[in-house]
């Protein structure tokens, strides 16, 4: 393999040197395995001796993210773009909690910090002359898709119980292959999955996110579920991973999820609860649950009612989840119809015609309007009013009276 450092860019070149003024730098990550799977590597992440008050005053725009564990990230000057994930080297004690160390103290070997590490394809350094630090035969388990953990592989996994997680995130390979996960971490996994219990639910849910979000995912997920640590994370909330891959991470969860007899706002609580994911992203879940059962007609009226009810968002994700290719078929016929359409008649003009006063009444008769001129494709207002003559607006029963909606 030729030498690495061929790879890097100024700037990371620039940020290296300008640690090795005042202490040794390392190259680890993600990085390291990118260039000995001969991948284009990114996101340059470094080991150092320096502390983050040192590395800060080198980089004054440094972010402090994580000080007490030894992390910040380090920003050149106005200018330069990109950032980097600076560490100091560790040298941890016990776990008490089965998520934090008990203690972090800084140290100035990078074998140590290396063995302190979670998985042996995670374990490897490269040096300042271009020497690729493989203790632990890192390189060894790239090269035969294996996870497995940097010593006793029970202990790895009982003193941090995220490690759970990371271990399946790290089978895709490249979107192509899966992994296998060591014996000894398989066991592992199986025998202490209840150490997930004490992962905060946003670590557990930004890990999980990019499980959804692999090409792999099925055969991830399937992993997961015959280890148990998908009924772990998902405890009372029923599961079907029988056709449920998409390319929309959160329709896929949407589909896993779809056996659950319960509404989407019901489905929304428990996620919430479990994951902790963003509202927005809960919403779509909620809307897509409620919407598993609806039924796509090809008809006009109907594909113009979807168009214009819809977000585009929605839209998107619900001919993900369903896939009515038929539907989709006649949609694409209507593509350059627009979704920014207004009721050509407002209340003012709609009770001046009719007489009804300002209420619910007049509200429900400018709804079933509106949803006239969506089905129709009117263009002009007096051909909506015109649209009265047709129907039964003095019918005191507005309370049934069709509005816009889907489907």
């Amino acid at each position: 393999m030729s030498d690495p450092r061929n790879l890097l860019t100024s700037e990371d070149k620039l940020v290296l040197q300008r640690l090795r003024t005042e202490g040794k730098a390392w190259i680890v990550g993600g990085w390291v395995r990118d260039v000995l799977l001969g991948k284009s590597p990114f996101e340059l992440d470094i080991a150092t001796t320096l502390t983050p008050d040192e590395v800060k005053r080198l980089f004054p725009r440094t972010i402090p993210v994580g000080e007490d564990y030894g992390t910040v990230i380090v920003r050149l000057d106005e200018g330069n773009k990109g950032e980097w994930e600076v560490t100091t080297l560790r040298e941890e004690g016990n776990y008490g909690d089965g998520r934090r160390p008990d203690n972090v103290v800084f140290g100035q070997h990078i074998e140590l910090d290396l063995a302190r590490r979670d998985f042996t394809i995670n374990a490897m350094a490269i040096d300042e002359n271009g020497i690729i630090i493989d203790l632990f035969d890192g390189k060894k388990d790239l090269q035969y898709d294996i996870i497995r953990t940097v010593g006793n592989a029970t202990e790895r996994i009982a003193e941090d119980g995220l490690r759970i997680m990371r271990a399946f995130r790290f089978l895709d390979k490249d979107g192509i292959t899966v992994r296998s996960l060591d014996n000894d971490l398989e066991k592992a996994i199986i025998e202490n999955k209840e150490m997930l219990q004490k992962v905060s639910n946003e670590r557990i849910g930004e890990e999980f996110k990019k499980i959804l979000a692999s090409k792999k995912s099925f055969e991830i997920l399937q992993k997961m579920e015959e280890t148990g640590v998908l009924q772990m994370i998902f405890k009372n909330i029923s599961i079907d991973l029988n056709d449920s891959s998409r390319n929309n991470p959160l329709v896929t969860l949407a589909r896993i999820l779809r056996r659950n007899e319960c509404n989407g706002s019901e489905l929304y609580s428990k996620l919430r609860d479990n994951l902790k994911f963003s509202k927005k992203e809960l919403r779509l879940i909620s809307f897509l649950h409620d919407y598993k059962n609806v039924k796509f007609e090809e008809n006009i009226e109907s594909i113009r009612r979807f168009i214009i009810y819809l977000s585009n968002e929605q839209k998107l994700a619900i001919l993900e989840y369903h896939q009515p290719l038929e539907f989709i078929e006649e949609l694409n016929k209507l593509k350059n119809t627009t979704d920014n359409i207004s009721p050509l008649v407002d209340g003012i003009t709609l009770s001046r015609v009719t007489g009804i006063q300002p209420g619910p009444k007049l509200g429900m008769l400018k709804g079933w309007l509106f949803r006239i001129q969506i089905e129709k494709n009117i263009t002009h207002q007096e051909e909506v009013l015109k649209s009265l003559e047709n129907i039964d607006w003095n019918n005191e029963n507005y309370q049934t009276w069709p509005i816009l909606s889907w489907p």
